[in-house]
Parts: structure tokens; sequence; C-alpha cells
């Protein structure tokens, strides 16, 4: 089966390949167009926020009807991952400023108000919604290992990156608390 994508412009219909065959060596090209292997620090990290990107992607689909509030906030860390990648990619490129951490921070700040005080560590789980937010939270703990290890051993990044992806993992671990509190599920504490 040939992969193909139909684009139309302006009445004319070409076919596009969806495949480069590029890395079918086992290396990738970089946006400055230098070939490095897929296992490259640059590259793991441009993954693992994919990774939790398109995870994001799957639980606004899955959203329960009473945590559909959180669609639309979920959709912006969604654009705010993108420039997050272009901000690693491109020199010059700096869309994830200290603003966005501090509306993070403010959303948490929300959020927490609402939810009752932790007197324990919780257990990830919950209903759908929650339990999928508690592995998003972890998915963007193991993004900013990457691009930590990233900025650490090749290339220097900005700090708010680092602040930004800090930052989102609390914030996620935020909703899903509160995704289970919408839902009406006491969450299960540890025995710790």
């Amino acid at each position: 089966m040939i992969n193909l994508l139909t684009l139309t412009s302006k009445g004319a219909t070409h076919m596009v390949k969806i495949y480069t065959k590029v890395g079918d060596h086992g290396k990738t090209k970089q946006v400055t167009g230098r070939m490095v292997p897929k296992y490259d620090l640059q590259i793991e990290a441009l993954g693992a926020i994919d990774e939790l990107d398109s995870w994001l992607g799957y639980v606004i689909s899955i959203l329960s009807p009473k945590a559909q509030e959180l669609a639309p906030k979920l959709n912006l860390i969604q654009h705010n991952l993108y420039e997050l990648q272009a901000d690693i990619t491109v020199k010059r490129h700096h869309e994830i400023t200290d603003e966005k951490t501090k509306q993070l921070e403010t959303e948490i700040d929300a959020i927490m108000a609402k939810l009752p005080v932790i007197k324990a560590f919780i257990l990830p789980g919950g209903n759908p919604s929650g339990a999928a937010l508690q592995y998003a939270r972890a998915l963007a703990r193991k993004a900013e290992r990457l691009v930590v290890e990233l900025n650490d051993k090749s290339q220097p990044l900005n700090e708010e990156i680092l602040e930004y992806l800090n930052r989102l993992s609390d914030y996620l671990f935020a909703l899903a608390r509160y995704a289970n509190l919408l839902e009406g599920y006491d969450e299960e504490k540890s025995k710790l």
C-alpha cells in the first residue's frame, strides 16, 4: 500500500508522498539539514515532547462530559508544545516565555483551590479522564528529563523552556485531580 496525501490548491490536485526514505538507515535530518542518528539527544527530546502532545490529543478525545471544560486548556498546551519544539530546533524562535509559565502557575493555583488538600500521596488513576491526565503528567516528566539532558550535554536552551516543562507536569497533576473531582471520584491514598 502506498501512502499518499491528496492536496488541493486552487482546483489542482497533487499527490504527495508522506514518506521520504531519509531515515531508512537510522539517521534523520534536523531542521538545519544536518543528519544525526535517530537516538541523538535532540531527536529523543523532541520525540518525548511529541509523545506527550499525541497523548494529550487522546486525552481530549476521551474526556467525559463532566470534564469537557478541560478540552480548551489541553488544546492550548498542545499548541504550546509545538512552539516549544520549534524553540528547541529553530534558532531565534522564542515563543515559550516566562509569561506562559506564569499562566500555568495561575491555573494551578485556581485548580488547587477547588480541590481537597492532599494529606498523603495519591495513587495515579481514577476515572478515565483523570487516569489519562496522570499518565500525561508522567510523560511530561519524561520529556522534561530528556530536555534537561539535551540542555546539559549538547545544546544549551533558553531557561524558560526548562521552567515551562517543569511547571507543565504540575499543571497536568492538578488537572488530573480536578478531572477526578468533576467525576466524583475519591482519590486512592498511598499506604506510605
